[in-house]
């Protein structure tokens, strides 16, 4: 399966969101902040899927989808908010991000997402 980075601020989604995908058997980092996702994404370790919050603190999701996608050309980003200021802000990248998802979402509304991302080639 795919290995994902989930850079959320809320610990329990952050958390809900990695137990689900990995039930579905994809290998998941977890990161509380932009910054530190792309460290890890930075690091080394080769991703597959980038799923990240837009508005979070030290470094926002369009920061860092901009950053790793600069230097990680096939990594596939997944957008989270729950402002729709924010998704205005998301739609000049359109050549970067997959999805712009709305929270609240749910589980099952999430993994399909995944699943047609990495799908998508």
């Amino acid at each position: 399966m795919a290995r994902i980075i989930i850079a959320e601020d809320e610990a329990s989604i952050r958390e809900l969101l990695a137990r689900a995908l990995a039930q579905d058997g994809h290998d998941v980092a977890t990161a509380p902040n932009g910054a530190a996702a792309l460290e890890q994404i930075s690091g080394g370790g080769h991703f597959d899927l980038l799923l990240t919050d837009i508005q979070m603190p030290v470094m926002d999701g369009i920061a860092l989808a901009l950053a790793a996608a600069r230097d990680h050309r096939d990594l596939k980003i997944v957008l989270m908010t729950g402002y729709a200021d924010q998704r205005e802000r998301a739609l000049g990248l359109d050549t970067l991000v997959r999805e712009v998802v709305q929270k609240p979402f749910s589980i099952s509304e999430m993994r399909d997402v995944v699943k047609k991302t990495l799908a998508r080639h």
